[in-house]
């Protein structure tokens, strides 16, 4: 298995080099250059987790590691999962579903990826002998889960960028409580696109990047990708033979709803993508009208969804388009220059075909919220209360099973569910001893500059251990 970048100019790479960049060197984001074929899952495999893992990832890692040894690893990493079932699907009425992905050490969906990207990464650093930097940007449960998942780890060096005072005290407390040398958590004085803004400029400069051997590990890295399809696979399964679901999709940066369309062009049968977009809906009046123009981003109660630029959607502009890098290259270029691009309707048409997307806002999520709690007792959190009001829109004109990603535990955003529903959700004790550690960031400007004489200061050229000081 190779991978080709959506832009065109870097040369074809295999899985261990895409794992360890991250970001294409000509700013591109890496594709499986050709998409394995995998309809479902086989009937010895629905039972474990990690086997279905093991199953639908293999596939993307071109025997390196091996099937065996793949198992092995992604079993260590959903061992401590509080579900036995580790993605449980319920039922929570008529031809609706839940699946909960908020079972991992962080009460997040990002810990299915996360978990597993740091034991591919820590596994290719030590074949190799060598280290890295890591370099992410995060609006609240990336961060969260990247520290959980790399802190400790030999020869990584982890740099986390947040936007100050946008995202919940609880998903703050998951990054900054951690007392491990080799985490850094900064507050950067702008939004999550900011951020991220800094995080690709970065990645793109090929002094600094090869200075700390740099690497990604927001949802712009293909494994991060691989590792969200498994769960599209295991919820279709327990919907048994024949079934087409829907899947509504609470989203930001288009990583998670990218994973469901990875599963169909794996033939994984599947009906309609429901992009569940916030008051910052960017990818919902994309839809609409076939113009690609960001705006300021609007503070809201589902704060992960809180972004304008979403990244991975230059993959699904790869893909619509016919793999044109051209237009790809040209329209992130437009982007840059004019603050925005026209889908042409050869491409917007496709995306039409699979995707419905729905604008969703803080009253309707919390109504959404308070309706589901009042009729069945379950309390989500208002991410997942986006994705349940737009499953709820589309069902009035798609047909069969929806199901709806719950992407974090209530208890991550207790303000926004006791408003929603009167009620407090109960805290699971990881994030009750997150809340009470002593939290340790850097508040610092939204400067690519600053953030690199930072990292300079921390990480000696030598590649001996960094820390705070």
């Amino acid at each position: 298995m190779m991978y080709v970048s959506t832009r065109g100019k870097a040369a074809p790479a295999g899985f261990q080099e895409v794992l360890l960049a991250g970001l294409a060197p000509d700013g591109g984001l890496y594709m499986p250059q050709t998409w394995p074929e995998l309809p479902s899952l086989p009937a010895q495999v629905p039972g474990p987790y990690a086997a279905a893992a093991a199953f639908v990832m293999a596939p993307f890692m071109g025997g390196n590691p091996g099937h065996d040894e793949l198992f092995a690893l992604v079993s260590d990493a959903y061992a401590g999962w509080s579900h036995p079932d580790t993605a449980p699907l319920t039922e929570i009425g008529r031809d609706l579903f839940l699946l909960e992905l908020f079972h991992g050490p962080t009460a997040a969906f990002k810990d299915f990826a996360m978990q597993v990207l740091s034991r591919l990464m820590e596994r290719a650093l030590k074949r190799t002998g060598s280290r890295t930097t890591i370099l992410g940007a995060t609006s609240g449960d990336t961060g969260a889960a990247a520290v959980e998942a790399f802190r400790g780890r030999q020869d990584i060096e982890l740099f986390i960028l947040f936007p100050h005072g946008r995202i919940s005290d609880v998903q703050r407390k998951q990054m900054t409580t951690a007392p491990e040398d080799n985490v850094h958590a900064i507050a950067v004085e702008g939004t999550f696109d900011d951020a991220q803004n800094i995080v690709k400029t970065l990645l793109g400069d090929e002094d600094f990047r090869t200075r700390h051997a740099l690497s990604a590990i927001n949802s712009i890295n293909w494994a991060r990708i691989v590792a969200q399809t498994v769960y599209y696979y295991t919820a279709a399964a327990k919907l048994g033979p024949g079934a087409r679901p829907n899947f509504a999709v609470p989203t930001g940066n288009f990583g998670d709803i990218f994973a469901g369309f990875a599963a169909l062009k794996m033939g994984l049968p599947t009906n309609r993508l429901v992009i569940a977009t916030n008051e910052n809906d960017i990818l919902a009046r994309t839809l609409e009208t076939g113009r690609y123009e960001p705006r300021d981003v609007m503070p809201t109660d589902s704060p992960s969804m809180d972004i304008q630029i979403s990244s991975n959607f230059e993959r699904l502009l790869f893909e619509a388009s016919g793999r044109d890098t051209s237009f790809v290259t040209g329209a992130m270029a437009d982007l840059r220059r004019d603050g925005g691009f026209s889908i042409p309707p050869a491409t917007l048409g496709p995306i039409r075909e699979r995707f419905t997307a729905h604008r969703v806002t803080r009253e309707e999520a919390g109504a959404a919220m308070n309706r589901l709690f009042q009729d069945t007792g379950i309390i989500v959190d208002p991410h997942t209360a986006v994705g349940l009001a737009a499953a709820q829109r589309e069902q009035a004109r798609e047909k069969g099973p929806t199901v709806v990603l719950s992407t974090a535990h209530p208890a991550k955003f207790p303000d926004a569910v006791k408003r929603a529903t009167g009620r407090e959700p109960e805290v699971p004790a990881a994030l009750q001893r997150c809340l009470e550690g002593r939290e340790r960031f850097e508040i610092m400007p939204n400067s690519a500059t600053a953030i690199a004489s930072y990292i300079d200061a921390r990480v000696p050229r030598s590649g001996g251990a960094g820390g705070f000081i």
